[in-house]
């Protein structure tokens, strides 16, 4: 898999996860492809969600964005407990946000910005609690496909 990112976008986006997470209990995970293995890049989100076991956070608060840059797809997708929560428009408010950035192949500003937005209705919705929360999910960008962690 060929990275589209420089190591630099890559460390901005791990600190812009790691900022978005200190005020919040939820996670967040970008995941990052050639080229989008199934027809609907909701359903490879899905499946990549999965395989990293995203959804086993103790609120159900996980995002994943997930990026096939060669072949131009891109999902942003929540667990059940965010999706319960935030408001019904706010996905694909957070994709056209996102896409509008891909569309001048600006990758890391537009997941950086997304990651922002997510982050603000991550701290809304499930508020950082330093007696009780923990970082549940790793932070750095997963890349290609995914594998099952147990």
């Amino acid at each position: 898999m060929t990275n589209p990112l420089t190591a630099e976008q890559e460390a901005a986006l791990v600190e812009a996860i790691r900022q978005a997470e200190i005020k919040t209990s939820g996670e967040i995970r970008v995941h990052l492809e050639d080229h989008c293995p199934t027809p609907e890049p909701l359903d490879r989100a899905a499946q990549v969600f999965a395989d990293l076991n995203m959804h086993r956070t103790a609120q159900r608060n996980g995002v994943l964005f997930y990026l096939a840059w060669q072949s131009r797809q891109f999902a942003v997708i929540g667990d059940a407990g965010i999706n319960a929560a935030v408001p019904d428009d706010f996905w694909e408010t957070t994709k056209e946000t996102v896409l509008t950035q891909f569309r001048s192949e600006k990758y890391a500003a537009g997941l950086e910005h997304g990651i922002r937005m997510v982050g603000e209705q991550l701290r809304r919705y499930f508020p950082y609690d330093a007696a009780t929360d923990k970082n549940e999910l790793d932070d750095s960008i997963s890349f290609g496909s995914t594998t099952p962690r147990l």
